[in-house]
Parts: C-alpha cells; sequence; structure tokens
C-alpha cells in the first residue's frame, strides 16, 4: 500500500474518477450529439464547454488556497451538487445562458478536485514512496475520462435512452462520496506569533519561488503532447491507419508506460525524481523525433514507437510527480499543487493552436516540434541545478 490511511486518498481518487467520466460522457459525447434535441446550436455547445474548461484551469489556484485554509469538504460538495444542476437543467431544456451560467460555476468549483486529491494522496503518502503515489493517482484517473469519452459515446449511438439515467446515477455517486469527505481538512503547520512573522514571510517567499521555477517546464511538457490533441484522425487518415490498427500498439503502449512508471518510482523515491526525469525525457525527445521523420517510416514502426512512448511517459511522470511532491510548500500544498495543474493546462491548451498550424505545412514533422519541447524542458532542468527539491516536510491531513 502507498498510504498510511488509504481509505481517504482512495475515496478521493473515486470521486474524482467517477466525476470525470460523467464530464466526458456529458460534454464529449452527450451534450453534443443532442444538441439540437434540447435547442442549442453547436457554437453553444462550445461555449458551454469552453467557458467550463477555461474556469475550470484559471481557478485551480486560487481555489486551492481557498480549501488549504477552509477545508475541502465545501468545494467537494459544491462540485458535485453543480454538476448534478448541469445535468438537471441540460435535460429540463434549459436555455443557453442559464446553462453558460451554471457552467462556468461549475467550472471553479470543479477546480478543487485535482489539486485536493494530489494535495491528499501527498500527504498521506508513505514516507519514501511519495512518486509512486503521485504517479499512480495522476494515472488512476483515465479510466473515468476513457469510459466517459468513449463508453458513453458508443452508448449514444447504440441505446442512448438510458445515458442521462447513467449519468445522473454516476453523478449521485460523487455526491455520496463527496458527503463522506464533508470534513476534510488539510493542516499545514500554521504559522506562530508575531515575533516569527517576518522569517516566516521570507521562507513563504523562498519556498513559492520554488513553486515559480517548476512554472515554464510545466508549461512546456504539457504543451508538447498538446500540439496532437486535433491531429488524431487527420494523422490516421495520413498514415492509412484504422482505430482497429491502433489497438495493439496502444496495449503495448499502456503496457510499456504502467511498467515503466512503477520501476521508474520506485528508482524516484529511493534515489531522487531527476534521476529518472532527465532519461524519462530524453527518451520522448528521442522517440518523437523518430515519428517525426517521415509518415512511411512512423507507419513501420508503430509498435516500437509506442512502446518508447510508454516508456518515456512513465519515466518522466514518475520523475515530474516526485519533483513537484518535494518542491511545493506544505503550508500551501494544495494551492501550489492547483497553481501548476493551471499551468499545464494553459500549455496543454495552446498546444493544438501550433499544432494544426504546423501540420498544415509539415504534416508528421509537427512530432519535432515536440521533441523540441521536451529537450528544452530537460535543458531546463539542467540550467537549475539544485534549486528545486529540496526537503520534504511532511504535513498531516486531518478529519475533523
Amino acid at each position: 500500500m502507498l498510504w498510511t490511511r488509504p481509505s481517504l486518498p482512495l475515496r478521493l481518487i473515486a470521486l474524482l474518477m467517477v466525476s470525470e467520466f460523467v464530464r466526458a460522457g456529458l460534454v464529449v459525447a452527450f451534450l453534443p450529439l443532442m444538441a439540437a434535441q434540447y435547442g442549442l446550436s453547436s457554437a453553444q455547445v462550445g461555449s458551454i464547454v469552453g467557458i467550463h474548461y477555461l474556469m475550470d484551469a484559471l481557478a485551480k489556484g486560487p481555489v486551492g488556497l481557498v480549501t488549504q485554509r477552509l477545508g475541502l469538504g465545501g468545494a467537494l460538495i459544491g462540485s458535485s451538487v453543480l454538476g448534478l444542476g448541469v445535468i438537471l437543467a441540460v435535460l429540463g431544456g434549459a436555455g443557453f445562458w442559464p446553462l453558460l451560467v451554471l457552467a462556468a460555476v461549475w467550472g471553479v468549483f470543479y477546480a478543487a478536485l485535482w489539486p485536493s486529491v494530489m494535495a491528499v494522496s501527498q500527504q498521506y503518502a508513505l514516507t519514501g514512496r511519495e512518486a509512486r503515489a503521485l504517479s499512480v493517482t495522476n494515472l488512476s484517473v483515465a479510466p473515468g475520462i476513457a469510459l466517459g469519452t468513449l463508453g458513453i459515446g458508443q452508448l449514444m449511438l447504440r441505446s442512448p435512452a438510458g445515458v442521462p439515467t447513467l449519468l445522473l446515477a454516476a453523478q449521485a455517486v460523487v455526491t455520496v462520496l463527496a458527503l463522506s469527505l464533508a470534513a476534510l481538512r488539510l493542516s499545514g503547520g500554521e504559522t506562530g506569533g508575531s515575533e516569527t512573522r517576518s522569517q516566516s514571510f521570507e521562507h513563504w517567499k523562498a519556498q513559492w519561488q520554488k513553486v515559480a521555477a517548476l512554472l515554464p517546464a510545466a508549461f512546456a511538457q504539457m504543451l508538447a503532447p498538446g500540439l496532437l490533441v486535433t491531429l488524431f484522425y487527420p494523422l490516421l487518415r495520413r498514415l492509412n491507419l484504422s482505430l482497429t490498427d491502433l489497438l495493439g500498439p496502444a496495449m503495448l503502449g499502456g503496457a510499456c508506460l504502467l511498467a515503466a512508471l512503477l520501476l521508474a518510482g520506485r528508482l524516484a523515491d529511493q534515489l531522487s525524481p531527476r534521476s529518472v526525469l532527465g532519461p524519462g525525457l530524453l527518451l520522448l525527445a528521442f522517440t518523437f523525433g523518430l515519428a517525426g521523420y517521415s509518415a512511411e517510416l512512423l507507419t513501420r514502426s508503430l509498435w516500437l514507437i509506442a512502446a518508447l512512448i510508454g516508456l518515456g511517459y512513465g519515466t518522466f511522470m514518475a520523475g515530474w510527480n516526485g519533483l513537484v511532491g518535494q518542491t511545493l510548500p506544505p503550508q500551501n500544498r494544495a494551492a501550489a499543487w492547483g497553481v501548476v495543474m493551471a499551468t499545464e493546462a494553459l500549455g496543454y491548451s495552446l498546444g493544438p493552436v501550433l499544432g494544426g498550424a504546423l501540420w498544415q505545412s509539415g504534416g508528421v514533422r509537427v512530432f519535432w516540434l515536440g521533441a523540441g519541447v521536451f529537450l528544452l524542458a530537460q535543458l531546463y532542468y539542467w540550467g537549475l541545478g539544485r534549486r528545486l527539491g529540496q526537503g520534504r516536510g511532511a504535513v498531516q491531513a486531518s478529519e475533523d
């Protein structure tokens, strides 16, 4: 086991996983396909979804700070109730503007989920297993997103009548889980009296300077995969491949990712996050460079490239999560996770813009830009030297 009190982080992980299942199913499959029936245009659906994700990204830091001070329960319950409200509003035929406002407010409350899950996972992680605990937490939400996107999508094509009930039932599970965590608070080592405030401010400033040093790399390394967000199906057409052709390589890549994550996580905990972060970034840079050489090479080497990407991402994720976990200030861990994740989201959102522009002129050579970004991120870490990841400072979480 990776945590001292596994029931708390596991409940939070389950809450986030089911929440992502509902959100992906609602905004990726159900709402776009049923928009006309509920009197919404494609542009209006895009605006509703876009404002929700924008508010989620922008609010992560501030909401993380509030939950660190006031507790997680209110934000978790608020997010679950608002999600239920959005689903009911859609099913009830609410107009565009009410849905837009509801989606925006839901995004603000939803912003508490990821930072809260990562902060609790880190603070309850067993000593010496922090990188593995954070990496497993980060990866565990993927099934929820995949089931929401693909599973609800398939149901919408084959048996759409039952989808609203399924979404409502899943969001009810989210609400029950949130209520079970209503008393959860993060205790972050409050500062003492006025005589220590000057020292406390200097300590606070030094800690947040380390967080700030993480942000350029957080932005860059999420920009690289973001390049391919809108290019998935155009790339398949260029390579003359079907989804069925990707099944085997995808399974191999997933197995390599999991194996690399577990092995690299152990090394990151026993040695240092940097010992696996650099190799992971360099392997990703090499693989993206290989993939961008030509469409023919990419098609012939698909299995190899899938395996290398899995190994690279698994190794990188273990190092990155370990480094962030060591760097964030314990007193404001949820807020710091929020700031880092908001920066990652901004990088990921810029990726499709650059990727789409480069695809028009360069085709598969868009992978070369990703390779360059990974190399720049690694150079950045080399340049920082010892400035990141100094000290751990265990912090406890309590449930009053």
